[in-house]
C-alpha cells in the first residue's frame, strides 16, 4: 500500500525546507508553518500582507545560491534562524528590531551572489520580512495548496535528466509517498485522496518553475528541468506532482498510508 515517506514544510517563501515527522494541514488545504514569511521588494504592488507572485521577492527562482542556506523557524517562539553552512547569519524574533537584523542579514548575502535581484535595481531595496509568522499566505498559487509526488515519479524525472542521484528537494513539495507507479498521481486529479486521517481534493498539476535547477546542495543551476520534463514526457507545460485542497485538514505524519478515495 502506499505510504508517506518524507514530509517538508518551508518557513520563509522561496527558502530552503524543513524535514518534518509531521506535519498539520488547516482547514482549507494549507500546510501549518508554510510559507508564513517572505522577503520581499519594497516595490512589491502589493500591501505586505497580500499574496503575490513569488518574483517580487527574493526566492530560489531568482536566487539559486538561496539553496546553501539553513532555515529553520520555531513557531512557539517566533524565531528564525538562518544559516550558511556552519556560519550563522541571523537567529531572531520576529518583532521590529528582528526583522531588521534578519533583512540585513539576507539582504548581505545577497548582495554577495553574483546572480541576484537586486542588482542593479535599487528601487527594490531596502528588503521588507513580510507576513506574521503563523498565517500561511505566500504559496505560488494564491488559494493556498498542500503539494505532493511520489518517489517513483522522482526516480523517472531523474532517469530523463541523466541524474541518479536527483534530489526531491529542488520540486519544493509538503508531501512524498512511494508505492505507486510512476506518474500515477497525475491521474488523481479531479479525484479524492485520503492520506492518514486527512481527506484532499486533488486539484491540479504543479507546473514547475527556475527554482528547480537550483541544486540544492551547491546553489547552482545544473540540470535544464522545465525543458526536460516538457521534452522526454510530452507535456505542455513542465509538471511535477500535484496540489491539493481539503476542507476539514488534520494531521499528517511518515508511514501514513495513502489511499484513493
Amino acid at each position: 500500500m502506499p505510504k508517506v515517506v518524507a514530509l517538508y514544510r518551508y518557513p520563509v517563501k522561496g527558502f530552503t525546507p524543513e524535514c518534518c515527522e509531521r506535519i498539520t494541514v488547516l482547514p482549507g488545504g494549507r500546510v501549518a508553518g508554510d510559507r508564513v514569511l517572505n522577503f520581499r521588494f519594497n516595490d512589491a504592488p502589493v500591501a505586505d500582507t497580500a499574496w503575490c507572485r513569488k518574483y517580487h521577492g527574493v526566492v530560489l527562482a531568482n536566487t539559486p545560491a538561496l539553496a546553501r542556506l539553513n532555515v529553520t523557524f520555531d513557531d512557539h517562539k517566533q524565531r528564525l534562524r538562518i544559516a550558511h553552512e556552519n556560519h550563522l547569519l541571523a537567529d531572531d524574533t520576529l518583532d521590529e528590531a528582528g526583522r531588521q537584523r534578519l533583512v540585513d542579514a539576507i539582504t548581505g548575502y545577497v548582495l554577495s551572489l553574483e546572480e541576484n535581484p537586486l542588482k542593479g535595481q535599487p528601487a527594490r531595496l531596502p528588503l521588507k520580512l513580510v507576513g506574521d509568522g503563523v498565517t500561511p499566505r505566500y504559496q505560488d498559487n494564491e488559494g493556498g495548496l498542500v503539494t505532493l509526488h511520489s518517489r517513483e515519479s522522482l526516480a523517472s524525472a531523474a532517469a530523463a535528466l541523466g541524474d541518479a542521484n536527483l534530489d526531491e528537494a529542488r520540486f519544493r513539495h509538503n508531501i512524498v509517498i512511494g508505492g505507486v507507479a510512476a506518474w500515477e498521481e497525475q491521474a488523481w486529479i479531479g479525484g479524492k485522496l485520503r492520506i492518514g486521517g486527512v481527506t484532499f481534493d486533488v486539484a491540479k498539476p504543479e507546473t514547475r518553475c527556475l527554482a528547480t535547477h537550483a541544486n540544492p546542495a551547491t546553489g547552482e543551476r545544473d540540470l535544464d528541468v522545465m525543458q526536460t520534463l516538457v521534452r522526454a514526457f510530452k507535456q505542455q507545460q513542465p509538471t511535477f506532482g500535484v496540489g491539493m485542497l481539503s476542507v476539514a485538514g488534520g494531521e499528517i505524519r511518515v508511514g501514513d498510508t495513502v489511499v484513493l478515495t
